[in-house]
């Protein structure tokens, strides 16, 4: 078995294989609004729920980009589900641009102000989740350097969701197939659901 410390990293692969082993990981898709008016949407495969009561989510971004630096600013943001028809235009969303520029037009999206909060959704998602931020964390190593990342938790304050996903009064993940982020630039969806239960104690 290949065994490295992460202090040197000496791996010996081509590709750090970190966020390769923690995956899937889950897109969000973030949808924010600058204090100019601006619209932004970026994805973020560092994101995932993090509380049911009350409902968090959590995404981490770079300390300087637009999504992290918007939502502090505004203290909203929107999560949009990421599913397999919609996965090419995340991928538009994802390019670097000047602050300011807009990707839903980008990507040919359809922006849409939510209604508890003016962050912009993406019109055509399956799925939306509108937040306000509650913290805003700078995780710190064990020798106490700050990470180049800025956590962004928000409490979800409204959901939207299309009724043709809905089945048998849940929503048919085998129809939307979520796509994930595995590692390097691998992505997958799901395309094989399974129910499987807790077992009970004897």
């Amino acid at each position: 078995m290949l065994y490295y410390e992460t202090a040197t990293n000496a791996h010996g692969l081509r590709h750090d294989p970190f966020k390769a082993i923690v995956s899937p990981r889950p897109i969000g898709w973030i949808g924010t609004r600058g204090r100019d008016g601006s619209r932004n949407l970026s994805p973020y495969s560092f994101f995932n729920i993090v509380a049911d009561d009350p409902k968090i989510v959590m995404f981490a971004g770079g300390q300087g980009k637009d999504s992290p630096r918007n939502a502090a600013e505004t203290s909203e943001f929107t999560v949009n589900m990421v599913s397999r028809d919609l996965v090419a235009r995340m991928n538009e969303s994802s390019v670097s641009v000047p602050y300011g520029v807009d990707e839903f037009a980008i990507a040919g999206l359809t922006p849409v102000t939510g209604r508890l909060v003016a962050a912009p959704y993406v019109g055509e998602a399956h799925a939306v989740l509108e937040c306000r931020v509650t913290q805003i964390l700078t995780p710190h190593g064990l020798s106490g350097e700050e990470a180049d990342t800025v956590i962004t938790f928000g409490q979800v304050v409204a959901i939207h969701i299309d009724e043709a996903i809905i089945r048998n009064g849940r929503i048919d993940m085998a129809a939307v197939r979520p796509v994930g982020r595995l590692g390097y630039m691998d992505y997958c969806d799901a395309g094989d659901v399974f129910e499987m239960f807790r077992p009970k104690a004897p």
